[in-house]
């Protein structure tokens, strides 16, 4: 398992490439970052339509980024290299001690109405697992360690389900995105694995896998929607037009969350639940200041 120590000390010493070579043009183009719950070219085709409306009521070009990890997001934002970003509920309270990035927005959709999801532990129905102690000795995939629901939640539930993660396993990685994780799962690369909800049935409904292929082990207590969220000292003006920009962003999907019915206003507090949980790890997120 990964220390959250080492997960710091990766976090602050992440090389990224220069995305600009003046602040001219960091104030003439919006910079989005996207986490990599796909791979970077995916990520960007299912946030296209949402970047292209974003730049028309903008006025202003939008260029995306997807790092290779999480991590690379976050340490973007706190280098200045990106304006905004899209980050999943544990990286953006990462990003909030480390770059002072602020949440302001969170995706609402017709699908499920709501700003909220949850994490899962599956393993191929015919592994013969169906309950967590069924794990014992068990080869196991979680997403990233800056995941919420592909690594902070499913790790916390196992520990207040009186599992110790570091010896319930026979082997963990960390696959890299959520649709790494549910193929992992499908091609018994690994024998269980942690993944959104969202992403699984995205990977249901575009054919990627089969649901009856899946038994659900475990389910997670709700979890606040991923954040959109802006560096620290971007100009008040452009952030009330994001506001408003994104707000008004309608009928286009967003990723795996389906069709858009706008962003809601959404603030830091929202994420207590996240630190809240990470308390459970005894993870000290005042150590990333």
């Amino acid at each position: 398992m990964i220390s959250f120590a080492s997960l710091c000390r990766s976090a602050r010493f992440i090389l990224l490439p220069l995305l600009f070579t003046s602040a001219v043009q960091a104030q003439e183009i919006l910079t989005v970052g996207l986490i990599p719950s796909e791979d970077s070219q995916a990520m960007i085709k299912s946030s296209q339509l949402v970047l292209d409306q974003l730049e028309q009521r903008l006025g202003m070009p939008v260029k995306p980024f997807v790092a290779t990890d999480y991590n690379g997001v976050i340490e973007a934002l706190r280098a200045g290299k990106l304006d905004v970003a899209y980050l999943g509920p544990f990286s953006y309270v990462l990003a909030k001690q480390m770059a002072d990035a602020e949440a302001f927005a969170v995706a609402v959709t017709r699908k499920t109405g709501s700003s909220a999801y949850h994490s899962l532990i599956i393993a191929r129905n015919d592994s013969g697992i169906r309950s967590l102690q069924d794990l014992q000795g068990k080869t196991f995939a979680f997403v990233d360690p800056s995941s919420a629901s592909g690594h902070l939640f499913p790790e916390a539930g196992l520990e207040q389900a009186g599992h110790d993660p570091k010896t319930l396993f026979s082997r963990v990685i960390f696959s890299g995105s959520h649709d790494a994780s549910i193929l992992a799962v499908e091609n018994r690369k690994v024998d269980a694995a942690a993944v959104a909800d969202r992403i699984l049935a995205s990977a249901v409904h575009n054919g990627q896998v089969k649901q009856q292929d899946f038994h659900v082990v475990w389910t997670s207590p709700d979890i606040p929607e991923s954040p959109m969220v802006w560096r620290k000292g971007l100009d008040p003006e452009l952030q009330a037009k994001l506001r408003n920009a994104f707000a008004a962003i309608k009928d286009v999907p967003w990723g795996d969350q389906g069709m858009l019915d706008g962003f809601q206003p959404t603030s830091d507090v929202a994420y207590d639940v996240v630190r809240d949980t990470a308390k459970v790890l005894d993870l000290d997120l005042r150590r990333l200041k």
